[in-house]
């Protein structure tokens, strides 16, 4: 069992920066792969982005590409969601999950945290 909570979540202006922490404990954190969703008001969760347990291998949403940046601090147990360039339609609840490969599938992910609000305003 992994248990995963992130933070750093808020409200910040369009063209801001925000970075999430998700802080994971219990089965060997460096054992998982890492992966960022979201889901805005009224639509689908979705992948936005996820890295190996090794930290070898990134994958990213299009629509975050170039301006979001994954990484892990295994000694920390601790996974980032760096957050650049914001724009309104980045607003969601942001969840990390553990899982077994880097996948931009939910299901490919077994431990969720509860999520954490970002709002960006125009």
């Amino acid at each position: 069992q992994v248990h995963v909570v992130e933070s750093g979540g808020g409200l910040v202006q369009a063209g801001g920066s925000l970075r999430l922490s998700c802080a994971a404990s219990g089965r060997p954190f460096s054992r998982y792969a890492m992966g960022w969703f979201r889901q805005a008001p009224g639509k689908e969760r979705e992948f936005v982005a996820a890295r190996s347990w090794s930290g070898g291998s990134t994958y990213y949403a299009d629509s975050v590409k170039g301006r979001f940046t994954i990484s892990r601090d295994n000694g920390k147990n601790t996974v980032y969601l760096q957050m650049n360039s914001l724009k309104p339609e980045d607003t969601a609840v942001y969840y990390c999950a553990a899982g077994r490969t880097p996948g931009t599938s939910e299901t490919e992910y077994e431990y969720w945290g509860q999520g954490t609000q970002v709002t960006v305003s125009s």
